[in-house]
């Protein structure tokens, strides 16, 4: 077994090693097994009620990544030179709302929910969202409950990227309904099943940036 202390010290460098990385070597490529263990991580990522609301588009077609760099300022310095670019696309209430097939499918077949149960727990589910948070007025609050949560398997795909010394860079530079337009046009929305709702840079830097700057951790971390 590793040493705990190890391990923290690897971890803790992991985190300062990452940063958003704005320049990307283009003649750097990230090995197939190592993004793929960056997705999986991704993949393995918590969820609210463990729905998995996501989906990861990794854009490798030049023809689309140049689409992609003209609609986002915010990817138009990362492309084409990142190794990998992903799109995090988040369900919309199609899927995501309690009595959908989507959610009926992935609880009974993917969780493997027994049936005497299904109906209870989807009933809580109903409680959550019409009572507790709110999301059922409108198409956007439940769209943006599962954005929320694409931002986790984010993190860990980036902390990860780190720990392997990879680099990334989360990107929102985007008029969101001009990606979502463009990616509907591609066929990734799936009729409305899906919108955007952040995407990321992978690759290998081209230069070291400056010492990381965060708030004291007694100004962000309050003990009650």
């Amino acid at each position: 077994m590793r040493n705990k202390d190890t391990l923290k010290q690897e971890i803790m460098d992991a985190f300062h090693f990452r940063h958003a990385t704005k320049e990307f070597d283009p003649d750097k490529q990230i090995p197939d097994e190592d993004f793929r263990f960056i997705l999986e991580t991704g993949r393995l990522s918590p969820s609210s009620f463990g729905f998995e609301p996501w989906r990861f588009v990794v854009v490798q077609n030049p023809e689309l990544r140049e689409k992609i760099k003209q609609a986002s300022w915010g990817a138009f310095s990362k492309l084409p030179a990142a190794s990998h670019f992903v799109i995090f696309l988040a369900r919309t209430k199609v899927d995501t709302i309690y009595n959908s097939d989507y959610l009926q499918d992935h609880l009974k077949n993917v969780s493997h929910f027994p049936e005497e149960i299904l109906e209870k727990f989807l009933s809580k589910v109903e409680e959550f969202q019409r009572d507790d948070f709110k999301l059922l007025d409108g198409e956007r609050p439940l769209y943006d409950w599962a954005s929320k949560q694409t931002y986790v398997a984010l993190a860990n795909m980036m902390t990860a990227a780190a720990q392997i010394g990879i680099d990334s860079c989360p990107i929102e530079g985007f008029n969101i309904e001009k990606m979502n337009q463009l990616l509907d046009e591609e066929g990734l929305l799936e009729d409305g099943h899906f919108g955007i709702s952040v995407m990321a840079a992978f690759g290998y830097r081209t230069q070291d940036p400056r010492p990381k700057t965060r708030r004291p951790f007694d100004d962000v971390v309050k003990w009650v």
